[in-house]
């Protein structure tokens, strides 16, 4: 135990086996065991560990919950379930059941189930700042984002160091635009991720800092700790004999969502002389447009909702994938460990997560020219596979709605240039807000058309565009729309004013396609 405290798993496995052998009765022994192999990643003989302790004492409520603990890391969340509510039933206050509970419903896309179990975690243990922070997560998935903050403040004031923390609490002030301690924040994120500190997962960081040698660094220490390659099956050599190249798409997003709208002709335009196309779903079967259309675009859809990562990489092994293409990376809901595992002989990345995996079983990046020139090839750990002009694949056809949509009914004034930006607000820095500041401030009688999500984004943007010097009733705020009217709002604007360090991307193309132009600035990163 002692070991494993000082952070030295392996030195405490030895430790725990000459336990076993002097009394292989001990639950206790088989539990640490158990705990320290779980540590290093091998998941598969913590679960025997915890299944031998249970054996002798089977009212070992902690060997419970870090056997579902186990089920979780290796994807098998109803298994995992069973085992927290098993926990709770022999300990109905066990606070850190309760929490593991609210994480697997939240990873099976249930978050407001798992709200429920955070809350009544943080009834029994008030001051739990692993519950407070992932009450955070659920919330924000719920787009409950002043409470999420509300939170993640808690959580950091009673862990300040918890795993990856500081991160979501500054993202979510992103998404809120209050922007009243990034500088200092960006600058005690970087010097964290430079001392290999866990404050940071890389998704959030691609909006914040445009230097991809510290996304690089913050990517490598979250792959390490989140992912690692796992040698749960044996190592996948590529199968010669195969007539057509079989390729697979892995995505939790085959449904009305922006990487759909981008690669649903990519299935379907594929040479069937010479590849066969494989879908693995592990999102919501929503049986909207999008889905159907991809269902009906590819040779085989796979539906691994609820199977394990080990369970779908030996399937994806079973069809004899030749390709495994990860169109989530570390976005939400991304499935990592099935890559981890090696799905099939070559991984590759694409579209939907923009920067490095920093993972070894991650082979290829698909980019291009401008977004990663050759120069910058050494922040990323894959192999750069660049198109000849754009990385990004999109549908050949959008139906914009025929009826126009006026001025008016955006609340835009009858006269005056009109500027926009549809872009996620997390996107929105402060200088990208100054230069949108100083340009309305330069075109007399122009207004700014802006997405906000939520209320408290647009009464601190609101603010923010007044303390530049800038009547509020400038600023504008337009709604989400269902995707024909979203398009043809386009053509009522003028220009459409980028984000940066994070720049527009499926929003950029929507943009082009109905003749908009985008002013955009080029940085030195791939989002």
């Amino acid at each position: 135990n002692a070991f494993k405290e000082l952070g030295q798993p392996d030195a405490a496995v030895k430790f725990y086996e000459k336990a076993l052998a002097v009394n292989p009765d001990s639950a206790e022994a088989h539990y640490n065991f158990g705990n320290a192999l779980k540590e290093i990643g091998q998941y598969d003989a913590a679960l025997k560990c915890y299944k031998d302790a249970l054996a002798i004492n089977p009212d070992f409520a902690e060997a419970h919950n870090n056997l579902g603990n186990a089920f979780k890391e290796l994807g098998q969340l109803d298994e995992a379930i069973k085992f927290y509510e098993k926990a709770l039933d022999l300990e109905p206050d066990y606070a850190e059941a309760l929490s593991n509970l609210g994480n697997a419903f939240k990873e099976l896309g249930q978050p407001d189930a798992a709200v429920k179990f955070y809350e009544k975690a943080l009834v029994i243990k008030p001051d739990y700042a692993d519950a407070f922070a992932n009450h955070g997560n659920a919330l924000l998935d719920l787009k409950r984002l002043d409470e999420a903050l509300a939170s993640y403040e808690s959580a950091i004031s009673l862990d300040p160091e918890l795993d990856f923390l500081l991160g979501n609490l500054l993202h979510t002030k992103m998404h809120l635009c209050l922007w009243d301690d990034v500088e200092n924040r960006l600058h005690e994120l970087t010097n964290k991720i430079n001392n290999g500190e866990k404050v940071i997962s890389p998704f959030p960081l691609q909006s914040l800092i445009d230097d991809p040698e510290i996304q690089r660094k913050a990517t490598e220490i979250y792959a390490k700790n989140m992912y690692p390659q796992s040698h749960v099956l044996p190592i996948i050599k590529p199968y010669p004999k195969h007539k057509k190249i079989r390729i697979g798409y892995f995505s939790a997003d085959f449904r009305d969502h922006p990487a759909s709208f981008l690669t649903a002709e990519l299935y379907e335009v594929h040479d069937r002389e010479r590849f066969e196309i494989h879908a693995f779903s592990f999102g919501p079967d929503t049986q909207d447009e999008m889905n159907l259309r991809i269902k009906t675009g590819v040779d085989h859809f796979h539906d691994v909702r609820t199977m394990s990562y080990k369970d779908t990489a030996m399937l994806a092994r079973s069809v004899e994938l030749d390709i495994a293409v990860d169109l989530g990376g570390y976005t939400a809901n991304c499935r990592t460990g099935i890559f981890a595992m090696s799905a099939a002989p070559i991984q590759i990345g694409y579209i939907g997560y923009l920067g490095t995996m920093a993972a070894n079983y991650m082979d290829y990046l698909i980019a291009d020219q401008t977004i990663i020139p050759e120069e910058n090839q050494k922040y990323y750990s894959e192999k750069i596979v660049y198109m000849p002009h754009s990385y990004q694949v999109n549908v050949s056809k959008l139906s914009a709605s025929e009826a126009s949509i006026s001025r008016h009914e955006l609340g835009l004034p009858s006269t005056g240039f009109v500027f926009c930006c549809f872009n996620n607000t997390f996107k929105i820095t402060p200088d990208t807000f100054d230069s949108w500041a100083r340009i309305l401030k330069r075109v007399d009688g122009s207004v700014l058309l802006i997405y906000a999500d939520n209320e408290s984004a647009k009464i601190n943007l609101a603010k923010e565009i007044v303390l530049r010097g800038i009547d509020a009733s400038r600023l504008i705020f337009g709604e989400r729309l269902p995707v024909p009217e979203y398009l043809a709002r386009y053509r009522v604007a003028d220009l459409f004013l980028d984000t940066h360090p994070y720049n527009a991307g499926t929003t950029a193309s929507d943009a082009l396609r109905m003749g908009l132009p985008v002013l955009t600035c080029i940085g030195n990163s791939f989002a």
